[in-house]
C-alpha cells in the first residue's frame, strides 16, 4: 500500500510537471515572459518558482543539497525574483535546470520511505515533516501553478487543456465555445441582478 501510494503521488506530481513545461511551448521569447495579470505572474516565472521549491522541498527539507545555486533564494536576492525570468535567463536554460531539479527530487523520492522525516527550514524552527507530507505538497502546489499557467497560456493565444494528447476539453469549436462563452455571461448578468 505504501509503496503503491508513493507510485501515484510521484505519478501526479510527473503529470502536473509536463503541463507546466507543455505551456511554454510554442511560445515566443516575449510571450513566455509576458505578465499577463496583475500581480505579473507569467509562464516562464512560474518554471522558475516551481525549480526553486523542487530544490528545498525534496532537497533542504531531507538534507540533499541540490549542488547548483540558485540566484533567487540568495540572502541578497530582489523580492519575488523567483516569480520571472531575466532577459538572461533563456527558456532552455530554465527548462533545462527545472528538470534537473526534478531529477534531483525524483532521486530523494526514490530513495527514501515515505515515512522518512525532515525539516523545512523555511517553515519556522521545530518542525518536522515526512516525505509522503512533502510528496503532497508539491504535488498539489505544482498542480496549482500549471492550473495558471493554463490559464495563462488562454490569454496568450487561447490554448487549452491538460495535457498534449487529450485537451479534457467538451469541442474544439470556436462557434461552440462563443456561444457557451455568451451563455455564461447570461447566466451570471442574471443573477447578479437579483438581491442575495
Amino acid at each position: 500500500m505504501t509503496e503503491d501510494l508513493k507510485a501515484q503521488l510521484h505519478s501526479d506530481l510527473r503529470e502536473a510537471r509536463e503541463a507546466l513545461i507543455w505551456k511554454l511551448e510554442g511560445l515566443s521569447d516575449y510571450e513566455v515572459r509576458r505578465p499577463m495579470v496583475r500581480s505579473g505572474t507569467n509562464l516562464l516565472g512560474l518554471l522558475k518558482h516551481m525549480t526553486g521549491l523542487e530544490v528545498g522541498y525534496f532537497g533542504d527539507t531531507f538534507g540533499r543539497p541540490f549542488g547548483e545555486r540558485l540566484s533567487w533564494f540568495t540572502d541578497d536576492a530582489e523580492p519575488n525574483s523567483d516569480m520571472w525570468a531575466t532577459a538572461e535567463e533563456g527558456r532552455e536554460w530554465m527548462v533545462d535546470l527545472y528538470r534537473r531539479a526534478q531529477a534531483h527530487a525524483d532521486a530523494v523520492i526514490s530513495e527514501l520511505p515515505l515515512d522518512t522525516l525532515g525539516k523545512v527550514p523555511w517553515w519556522g524552527p521545530d518542525n518536522q515533516v515526512s516525505l509522503l507530507r512533502i510528496l503532497s505538497y508539491m504535488s498539489a502546489e505544482t498542480s496549482r501553478h500549471a492550473g495558471h499557467a493554463d490559464i495563462l497560456r488562454e490569454l496568450i493565444d487561447g490554448s487549452v487543456g491538460w495535457r498534449r494528447d487529450d485537451a479534457s476539453m467538451p469541442s474544439d469549436d470556436e462557434e461552440w465555445w462563443e456561444q457557451y462563452r455568451r451563455r455564461l455571461e447570461q447566466v451570471a448578468r442574471e443573477a447578479g441582478g437579483r438581491a442575495g
